[in-house]
């Protein structure tokens, strides 16, 4: 099959590797600088190589922010029979463009970035295929994923996000409240040392990916259940209530089990 992945970054690259040795693949990007270590596929700039090439199916790897753009400036160039599809963790906006944009579609999300997932072993990782689309797209991703030993889930449009809401912007912002009260320790706690790598990682990301994951219409409700646990565990806190505690305590790991 001849594939034609968008965008030049970690994903980009990633997927790159893992599909270049049984497919045709491509890869475009505006930035030329994107493409230099790339290997063993076509590097694209301009539109009319993508002509050329003829994809049977585009995998959009852009930064979030731009996908929807990155959908608009190849469309014109594609054959009508090619599958569009796209990777992101934010489905804002898609299931609306897919329904009026003229091509078949499948849209997934890989529930693993660079930062933290362990590319190589990846059976610990999931994976969201949505069950709107082109039947033989997803078939295509349902293969491949399972190849790489991802955990598959299919869910609606709709079920994506209200998943991604509690499992995305429940840890975010609980990153984000470490991060904004910490301060530097001479001699950190393993503990410590621990938050502060997930920290890291979190706040590497792209702004615009973590502001859409929070701008979530579901994700407000996950938000406020944080401030009411906060709340109850201040209360406990200061009244130095120790039979609360035990029972507070015995409340959250009866949810981790």
């Amino acid at each position: 099959m001849r594939i034609l992945i968008l965008g030049a970054g970690k994903m980009g690259s990633f997927f790159t590797d893992v599909l270049s040795f049984d497919h045709e693949v491509a890869v475009y990007d505006i930035h030329p600088k994107n493409l230099r270590f790339m290997y063993n596929c076509y590097r694209f700039t301009e539109l009319e190589e993508i002509a050329d090439f003829k994809p049977e199916l585009v995998i959009n790897a852009v930064t979030v922010k731009y996908t929807l753009n990155a959908f608009r400036q190849v469309l014109p160039v594609l054959p009508h029979d090619c599958i569009i599809s796209d990777i992101a963790s934010v489905k804002t906006g898609l299931q609306k463009f897919y329904d009026s944009c003229g091509f078949r579609y499948v849209s997934t999300h890989p529930m693993f970035g660079p930062t933290f997932a362990n590319l190589d072993k990846l059976s610990s990782e999931n994976a969201i295929i949505i069950k709107e689309g082109d039947h033989l797209g997803r078939v295509f991703f349902k293969d491949l994923y399972q190849r790489l030993g991802l955990n598959i889930f299919e869910y609606t449009f709709q079920e994506h996000d209200e998943t991604v809401a509690y499992s995305l912007s429940i840890p975010f912002v609980s990153t984000f409240v470490f991060a904004a009260v910490m301060k530097h320790q001479e001699a950190p706690g393993t503990t410590f040392k621990r938050h502060m790598a997930i920290a890291k990682g979190v706040l590497n990301e792209d702004d615009y990916l973590l502001q859409e994951i929070l701008f979530n219409p579901h994700t407000p409700v996950q938000v406020e259940g944080i401030r009411t646990e906060l709340n109850e565990l201040l209360d406990i806190i200061s009244h130095k209530d120790a039979e609360r505690m035990h029972a507070y305590l015995a409340k959250i790991r009866e949810k981790i089990k």
